[in-house]
């Protein structure tokens, strides 16, 4: 039988075990075996009950920040299982652990998974290129492991509390002790993740003139800001907030676009959405054809007057 292994990010746990689907889709209509990899972690047994069996590395030597370490592990296991695919999430962690991986295993690696396609005859996996202003299909037909990283909030798994997992205590036998150490944490500036936002305010070139006054209008609506890569480019926000190719992928309930054309780049950031409500001067722009609301006209001139009606009630 085959078998996938999963990275599980401790700071991402979700995002870690809905890549469940990127295994399936890559597996197909074949079986396979699903391994869950933490180390020296506590997580619930509602989410490790999603794989058929939960690989824990009893070490408390080895950190969860430590890539050196975690690559000879992970390598080792892969002399042990021979799994024929390795999905990591592409956080911070997992962009610093998959390519050092991918060189101590000698196989390619894709980063930045948007999409999985598969038939009888090849796998094809889909990632933004130049910057996102390109999606490229990268044919994978080299030897095993098939090794990628995967953008979060691009799959979606749903979960089945109910399935029996095997639980296996693993201790290493090898691996180079960590050369650094963790000083000190500083919380992020940035009090939130807009991929985890339920109201999402989002400005683009339209709004560029005043991109002040969406924060404004965040703030009535309990919502959170969001960016085109424009607003960045022109260093009006943090690129912490960009929706798209070469930002974040986002899936709240309600998308408020202001002055937002809907470019590719741009809509390839959106997953799932419910309601998408637009405002912009050109009624046949893009993003309008895929609103539930589209309002025609000045996006900032918009946000002042829902502001204002907002504060009156």
């Amino acid at each position: 039988m085959k078998k996938t292994l999963i990275y599980i990010d401790q700071e991402n746990i979700i995002n870690s075990i809905e890549l469940l689907e990127a295994a399936r889709q890559i597996h197909a209509d074949q079986e396979y075996q699903s391994f869950g990899l933490i180390t020296n972690q506590q997580i619930e047994n509602k989410y490790l009950g999603e794989f058929d069996s939960i690989i824990n590395i009893k070490d408390q030597n080895i950190k969860s920040y430590d890539q050196l370490a975690l690559t000879d592990v992970i390598e080792e296991l892969q002399n042990k299982y021979q799994f024929e695919s390795i999905i990591i999430p592409a956080t911070h962690i997992g962009r610093m652990l998959a390519p050092r991986l991918a060189m101590r295993l000698h196989v390619g690696l894709v980063a930045d998974v948007t999409e999985i396609k598969k038939d009888e005859k090849s796998l094809e996996l889909i990632r933004p290129a130049f910057s996102g202003r390109i999606m490229a299909g990268i044919e994978t037909n080299a030897k095993k492991p098939i090794m990628l990283t995967v953008r979060q909030n691009v799959f979606t798994h749903h979960i089945d509390q109910n399935k029996e997992v095997e639980m296996v205590n693993y201790q290493p036998n090898n691996y180079n002790k960590a050369e650094i150490d963790l000083l000190e944490k500083k919380q992020c500036e940035l009090s939130y993740d807009i991929r985890e936002s339920e109201i999402l305010v989002s400005g683009g070139g339209g709004a560029l003139k005043d991109f002040e006054q969406i924060k404004n209008l965040a703030d009535k609506l309990n919502a959170e800001v969001s960016a085109s890569r424009k607003i960045i480019d022109n260093g009006k926000a943090s690129r912490n907030i960009q929706v798209g190719q070469s930002g974040k992928t986002v899936s709240p309930e309600l998308y408020i676009a202001l002055g937002i054309s809907g470019a590719i780049e741009h809509v390839a950031g959106l997953k799932n959405i419910e309601n998408i409500i637009s405002v912009n001067i050109n009624k046949n722009a893009p993003i309008c054809s895929l609103s539930d609301i589209v309002v025609v006209g000045d996006a900032i001139e918009f946000v002042k007057k829902l502001t204002n009606k907002l504060e009156k009630n």
